[in-house]
């Protein structure tokens, strides 16, 4: 199977989504489309998505705010797991970023997402952070 790996285009959306869903990487306060948009409309982001000639198989969002890089919708589809997709968009995303100067890379994974065993398994490190949050819309969540 050859896979590919490009950046997303706008038309790439409800594909995108798509993949999303099915990861079960979307939550009710967070607006999907608008992540996708605001990812491709913002220089300093992209999502990478890999493809095996018959559709997507996976999809990485990355992004650089000038200190850290940062990881959020890596999924690949369950039936196209285990054949090293994960890996080949993440080091597409650390390649991405690394010319932009990164010099570290970050992700948040949820409580109870077994994603946390993938992650050590390639060797990264799990660190000691405590993660708040506030909305900046005002809008209750």
């Amino acid at each position: 199977m050859t896979i590919s790996i490009r950046e997303a285009i706008a038309l790439d959306a409800e594909s995108v989504i798509g993949v999303w869903s099915e990861c079960d990487l979307t939550r009710p306060w967070n607006d999907p489309a608008a992540d996708f948009h605001r990812a491709l409309e913002n220089p300093a982001s992209t999502i990478f998505l890999a493809d095996d000639g018959d559709g997507m198989m996976g999809t990485v969002m990355t992004g650089f705010d000038g200190h850290r890089g940062w990881i959020y919708y890596l999924g690949i589809l369950p039936d196209k797991r285990q054949q090293g997709i994960a890996r080949l968009l993440l080091e597409c995303a650390e390649l991405w970023l690394a010319k932009r100067g990164c010099p570290k890379v970050e992700l948040m994974v949820r409580g109870g997402n077994p994603a946390a065993d993938f992650y050590k398994r390639i060797g990264w490190e799990k660190q000691d952070v405590e993660v708040y949050a506030r909305w900046l819309d005002k809008k209750e969540k």
